[in-house]
């Protein structure tokens, strides 16, 4: 049996299996977070959202050398701005993933982010329409029965900036 690589690249190492160290560790980080927030049930339609959400943000903030296994603070309040409402979240993955992809870096966890993005942008799911308080500026509560379809993105990324904020 070939050792597994467990360089923060997931690149190989001797010709190993090349194991996606840094994508493992960014989807850690983010079920920790939302399993302590206990805001949706895990192994919910709600849950893997937010976990793919904070996975591809945490995973996407890393600098070059590789994945951050603490919670620093500095990393912390670089999620929280990335996920922030007013943030333009989908471009900033996207620009992220090419970036990656045209340096030729990653390996398997670009592979995995990839997967993660695509999951997040091309399903769509019913939910409660958050955005019509927006428009309307009102301080009214949402109505859960007004329910509108959406990436499941949108509904991911507040689970995973207000996870963050209660962690």
């Amino acid at each position: 049996m070939l050792p597994e690589s467990t360089n923060g690249a997931g690149g190989t190492s001797g010709g190993g299996l090349a194991v996606p160290m840094a994508w493992l560790c960014a989807e850690y980080l983010a079920d920790e977070v939302l399993r302590t927030a206990a805001l949706v049930a895990p192994g919910s339609l709600e849950y893997r959202a937010g976990l793919q959400a904070l996975a591809l943000t945490v995973h996407l903030s890393e600098g070059p050398d590789g994945p951050s296994v603490g919670w620093a603070a500095g990393d912390v309040d670089a999620w929280l701005r990335h996920t922030a409402y007013d943030r333009p979240w989908p471009p900033w993955v996207e620009e992220r993933l090419a970036a990656r992809r045209a340096s030729g870096g990653d390996g398997p966890d670009l592979a995995l982010a990839h997967t993660a993005w695509r999951l997040l942008r091309d399903t769509w799911v019913l939910a409660a329409d958050l955005d019509s308080r927006a428009v309307g500026g009102d301080a009214s509560p949402v109505d859960e029965d007004d329910q509108v379809w959406l990436p499941a993105w949108k509904l991911g990324l507040p689970l995973a900036h207000l996870s963050l904020h209660l962690r």
